[in-house]
């Protein structure tokens, strides 16, 4: 039995270059998430955190293609600070009014270190997202991070819940 060994071409093949974008599995290509992670870079060097120090930026990118920035705004009464997911999303509702729909969020801080939205921020978040929804965030190592919101919240509270009692 003898094996036929193709001969070299004498001519290179050419390589097409991978001209589609890159998709990611939330379905946003690598140039909206990495637009979303700029954009909440650069609002959280507009952040009002006098007391902590800890500048936080968020984006959101809605159904409708809209990007939207917030920051948290500090207060000398703690409990009155504003985290920059609820200063986003408080900015695409009354831009936009209250049926928005958000498909992806960003979160980024200055201080180089991890950085997931807070509880209570997750929890907005989940208010007009899907529980597919991708959320972007700075991980332990400095590059970015990502979850579902259902995985950031897996038990989450719903407005079904507040169904009238039978």
């Amino acid at each position: 039995m003898t094996l036929a060994l193709a001969a070299p071409s004498l001519y290179p093949q050419p390589t097409m270059p991978n001209l589609l974008p890159q998709v990611h599995p939330s379905g946003l290509t690598t140039d909206q998430i990495d637009q979303l992670l700029a954009l909440a870079a650069a609002v959280a060097h507009k952040s009002y955190s006098p007391y902590s120090r800890f500048r936080v930026g968020a984006a959101l990118l809605l159904e409708d293609g809209t990007y939207i920035t917030g920051c948290n705004v500090e207060n000398a009464s703690y409990r009155l600070t504003t985290c920059a997911e609820q200063s986003a999303i408080a900015a695409a509702v009354s831009t936009h009014g209250p049926a928005i729909r958000i498909r992806a969020v960003a979160v980024a801080n200055l201080n180089g270190s991890p950085c997931m939205p807070c509880g209570a921020c997750r929890q907005t978040i989940m208010e007009f997202a899907d529980p597919a929804t991708y959320v972007f965030y700075p991980g332990p190592d400095g590059q970015p991070a990502e979850a579902t919101i259902a995985a950031l919240l897996p038990a989450a509270f719903q407005l079904e819940h507040l169904a009238p009692q039978k």
